[in-house]
Formats: structure tokens, C-alpha cells, sequence
């Protein structure tokens, strides 16, 4: 007899997914019986809310899901953060988790891991829950989560199954996955209208956000048909290239921005929920849009959220772009060149119209990407992250993502690091996180050495919760529960088995960046903000 919980990593295997994040636990052995020799990779975090932030790692690295398999009650419960992460990103993400026996449910007698009404609690973190009462049920699940992954807005996508029905018999289940339905393409009527009113612009403007992402290509191409300038959100950046004329990059909450936008005649929205994390830094508030607003989004609710468009594209981004483009006249490198002048001074005057304790870690990505261009960086809520987040420009798409943007949860860039270096083997990938967020995900150095995972971890250490105590200042507010200690990371992060350096100057931290790209296991580079020299 083969039990479903025995076929279920071959039905992830069918599906394409490769790698599971879990820790096995009583609730969930049925699920680790099928695993040798299915191809399904386990990667064993030290906590679940890790195995999360692996999954959400693995998925902004390479646009594609991971699955986590979670014990009933505390397992999916310690998830949840990192379930509410990646719904508030709309990130891809599969989480298996037990339940208890469908005899059990809702009893209230006490047993191992009960909860009341686990599916509609960690329902509120993602784009849907199911409950498998049957072994039938379980691919038809597991299609609906790729048809969503695939066709609508991506979220966490959660399945439950009750001990019990984990050891029914499956042997005359169909495991092989279902059809993936193809994307919502856009109405050619709309792709008219749109091309008609971007060509008729004196001063259109383009802003992508990360539903573009895998769009890059063809953004790129619609920005050079329409010689427009260019602005992406955190998780849209890098889609035009390294130095780009058209790219004005991030700093979307700075005045010289904010100007330009409101001087813009036309503006085509891609794929962005205009969140404030990306615009209201400062208290400035939404953009200020004064011309026509043309939105595309796979979402047909987010299409009205952020900012009222007078043309609304329901479709996905790259499908729309590529018709957009294909009916936008050529190439003209005058008015391109001609762009490149106007836009000149903003771009100049974006690293110096912010926070500049922000603006300086500029010089810290800027080096990074020059030393190692083919790094991935995993941003937590950290200053450096901050930084990164208002005006890195990533050499290409999917080079870095933050905690920072959307639910802003802490410890993320440790996990979430290691999760983009197992999809990512050849890539250097980097953690960029401070000593507090550092501390909540601390464990996983064990689970990175162990996964043969070498990440790096960037650590900004200021012996404190930063930010919350620079926030308490900028209040009025006396400083407490903010201050950390100055725990020995050094030596904690040997003992669990990584190399270490120090940097206090950008040509210090270059070298250590690019010895640790070349390591065979996890490395720690710690800086210490009293004793860093950005210059």
C-alpha cells in the first residue's frame, strides 16, 4: 500500500518543485516517507519561520515556488510571519502543513499541536487555504496553487492534511499534475488606446513594480520605444540594466522625483501596488500623479488601489508589455539621448535628497555590485537595508529584495539568503542585515553550514535596534527596550562552523566580500557602524 503522505513528494516532483523546507515532526512523518528517491531536496531550518523565509528566498531568486512542510499547531503557527511576508510581496510560496485527525477537529480535548480553526488563521496570510479530507483532493490543491502561482496574483498558498488521511491508502490517485493555465493577456482594444495616448505624450513616464520583474526584456523595450524615463519599485528593480540612460532607478520618495512624476503627461504603471513602503518615506504621501494614469495588473481589485487610473489594463505584465510594444513606433536614440539630459539632475540629486544616514550605504552597494556583480542581496529592516531599498540599482532583476518593503519583518535576510543560494548555487548571495534581525534568525547559520549553503552574511552591527531607537528620538520619545549588548557574532558564528572577517573601510569590505565569494561554507562579515569609513 502507498500511503498519501508517501506519494506526496512525488506529486511535488511532477509539479516541478524541487526543494522542501521543513522540520519533521510526529505530525508530519507520513510526508518524509515518500521523500528518498522522489528528487524532492529537504532543507531542515532550525525554526519555521526560517523554512518560510527560505521559501520566500528560493522564489524571489528564480520567480519559481518552493514548498514548506510544517507540523500542525506551533510549526505552521511559527510560519506565519513569513507566510504574511510573502503575501504582502506576492510571492509563490507552498505550505504543506498536518492537522490533526479528522475525528479530532474542533473536540477541544487537549491533544498534541490542537488549535482551533488552523486553516482560517493561516488563511489570513495567504491567497487560500485547503483542507485535504480525501487522497483525491490532494492534486486537484496542489493544481489550483500552481493555476494561481501561474494566472492571477501570486501568494503563499496553503494546504492542510489531517494525520489520518495522511495514511490512507493513494494508490489509485492520479499524481500527475494538471494543465497550467496561461496568463490573462490583454484586451487589443485597450493596448490601442494605451499606445495611442503614450505616443501623444510630451512627457510620459514609465514605473514598474515586481510584477514586471520577469518582464525585464520587453520593459526595457517599451522605456526605449517611448524614450521615457524610467522608475522602478524595490521589487522592479534592476529590470533596465546596469546604467541604463532611461533609469532613474528608486528614490520614488524624494522631491526631485515626486517633480517629476506630477510634470508627467502620461504615466504607464506596471505591475505595482503603489504600496507606501516604496513611496511614503518621510511622510510625504501618495505620488502626485496630475496627468493620465495607465495601469496594468494581473489583480483587477489592486488596479484601483494607490492611485485611480483613467485606463486599466486587467492582464498579465509581460503579455501586456509585449503587445504594448509591438504597437509603439521604433527606437530613436536622439530622443533617448535627449531624455538622458533632462533626467540628468535627478538622478543626481536623488542619493542627496533623502535621510542621508540612508543615502550613505549607497556607497556599499555601489561597491559591492562592482566587486561582485553577480551577487544576490537578501535585505532585512536594517539602515543599510533601508538604504538599499530608496537607491541601490541592482545590476539586473531579482538581485536584491527586502523585508523592509510591505509586511517589514525582522530576521528575514538570513534565511531568506539561504533559500536564493540553493536555487542559486553559482551566484554569490548575501544577507544584508543588522545585529537585531540577525539575532532573531541567529540558528540559521546551523542550517545554512549544514545545507552547504555558502551565503554571506553582512552584518550591521550598532548593538541595537537602530532604527526603533532613531525613531523613538525623532519622537520625542526617551530610548528603551532598544539596546542589544554587543554580543561576540565573531565567535558564535565559528561555532556554528562559518568563517568570519571584519571591515571598517569599503576596500576592506570588498575583499572580504569577494574571499567569502569564493568559500566553500557560510562566511560573517560584521561591520561595525561606529568604526566604518563609507569614504
Amino acid at each position: 500500500m502507498t500511503t498519501l503522505g508517501q506519494v506526496l513528494p512525488r506529486m511535488l516532483a511532477a509539479r516541478g518543485i524541487d526543494v522542501a523546507f521543513g522540520i519533521p515532526g510526529v505530525h508530519t512523518v507520513e510526508m518524509y516517507r515518500g521523500l528518498p528517491g522522489s528528487g524532492l531536496r529537504h532543507v531542515t531550518p532550525r525554526h519555521e519561520q526560517g523554512a518560510g523565509f527560505m521559501a520566500d528566498g528560493y522564489a524571489r531568486a528564480t520567480g519559481r515556488p518552493a514548498a514548506c512542510f510544517l507540523i500542525t499547531g506551533p510549526g505552521i503557527v511559527n510560519a506565519a510571519a513569513a507566510l504574511g511576508q510573502a503575501f504582502n510581496d506576492s510571492i509563490p510560496m507552498l505550505a504543506i502543513s498536518s492537522v490533526n485527525a479528522r475525528a479530532q477537529l474542533g473536540r477541544g480535548e487537549g491533544r498534541l499541536h490542537e488549535m482551533r480553526g488552523q486553516s482560517r488563521l493561516i488563511g489570513e496570510v495567504c491567497g487560500a487555504s485547503r483542507t485535504i479530507l480525501a487522497p483525491e483532493a490532494l492534486p486537484e490543491a496542489l493544481d489550483e496553487a500552481l493555476a494561481r502561482f501561474a494566472a492571477s496574483r501570486p501568494r503563499p498558498f496553503h494546504i492542510e492534511i489531517p494525520t489520518d488521511v495522511l495514511q490512507l491508502p493513494a494508490d489509485g490517485v492520479d499524481a500527475m499534475p494538471a494543465a497550467v493555465p496561461s496568463p490573462p493577456a490583454p484586451a487589443p482594444a485597450a493596448i490601442a488606446e494605451a499606445a495611442r495616448r503614450l505616443v501623444a505624450a510630451q512627457r510620459p513616464l514609465l514605473l514598474l513594480g515586481g510584477g514586471a520583474v520577469a518582464a525585464a526584456a520587453v520593459a526595457r523595450d517599451v522605456a526605449e520605444r517611448l524614450a521615457c524615463p524610467t522608475l522602478m519599485t524595490v521589487n522592479g528593480r534592476g529590470a533596465l540594466g546596469p546604467g541604463h540612460p532611461l533609469d532613474i532607478g528608486g528614490f520614488l520618495p524624494f522631491p526631485p522625483v515626486r517633480t517629476l512624476v506630477e510634470q508627467a503627461d502620461v504615466v504607464l504603471i506596471a505591475g505595482s501596488e503603489l504600496g507606501p513602503t516604496d513611496l511614503d518615506w518621510g511622510g510625504r504621501g501618495p505620488l502626485p500623479f496630475r496627468g493620465t494614469i495607465i495601469r496594468i495588473d494581473i489583480d483587477p481589485v489592486q488596479l484601483n488601489r494607490g492611485a485611480r487610473p483613467t485606463l486599466s489594463i486587467c492582464a498579465d505584465a509581460r503579455l501586456a508589455l509585449e503587445a504594448l510594444a509591438a504597437a509603439l513606433p521604433g527606437r530613436d536614440e536622439a530622443k533617448i539621448a535627449a531624455t538622458a539630459t533632462r533626467i540628468a539632475p535627478v538622478r543626481a540629486a536623488g542619493p542627496s535628497a533623502g535621510d542621508a544616514r540612508y543615502g550613505r550605504h549607497l556607497a556599499i552597494a555601489e561597491r559591492l555590485w562592482r566587486t561582485v556583480p553577480d551577487a544576490l542581496v537578501a535585505g532585512d529592516s536594517t539602515e543599510p537595508g533601508y538604504g538599499f531599498c530608496l537607491g541601490a540599482s541592482p545590476p539586473a532583476p531579482r538581485r536584491f529584495f527586502s523585508s523592509a518593503t510591505g509586511y517589514g519583518t525582522l530576521g528575514y535576510a538570513l534565511p531568506a539568503a539561504i533559500g536564493a543560494k540553493i536555487a542559486r548555487p553559482e551566484a554569490p548571495v548575501i544577507a544584508l542585515i543588522g545585529d537585531g534581525g540577525l539575532q532573531y534568525t541567529l540558528p540559521e547559520l546551523a542550517a545554512a553550514v549544514e545545507a552547504r549553503a555558502p551565503v554571506i552574511v553582512l552584518l550591521w552591527n550598532n548593538g541595537a535596534y537602530g532604527e526603533i531607537r532613531h525613531s523613538m528620538r525623532s519622537s520625542g520619545v526617551e530610548p528603551a527596550g532598544v539596546e542589544l549588548g554587543r554580543p561576540d557574532f565573531q565567535r558564535i558564528a565559528a561555532g556554528f562552523g562559518c568563517a568570519t572577517a571584519t571591515a571598517a573601510t569599503l576596500d576592506a569590505l570588498a575583499g572580504a566580500l569577494v574571499e567569502a565569494a569564493g568559500a566553500d561554507r557560510p562566511t560573517l562579515v560584521e561591520i561595525d557602524e561606529s568604526r566604518f569609513a563609507f569614504t
